[in-house]
């Protein structure tokens, strides 16, 4: 069996509030935006999640704050 754990998380805000989150854990680094059913992908480093959640967000949207938690 095995468990994978996670190791960091960040939140995204934008200018109306939460848009999604990054949880690093043994995989890579998970992107899930708010009110997903679950993740968009997992990626390799924590720069390629941020860009691809903003990709994910309306067009022209603000580069989000991300928080670490």
């Amino acid at each position: 069996m095995s468990t994978t754990k996670t190791l960091a998380l960040w939140v995204a805000y934008g200018t109306n509030g939460v848009v999604g989150s990054i949880r690093h854990d043994d995989e890579g680094y998970q992107v899930t935006m708010a009110g997903a059913d679950g993740p968009a992908g997992t990626y390799p480093s924590l720069a390629s999640a941020k860009g691809a959640l903003h990709a994910r967000m309306t067009p022209g949207s603000a580069w989000p704050l991300f928080q670490e938690h």
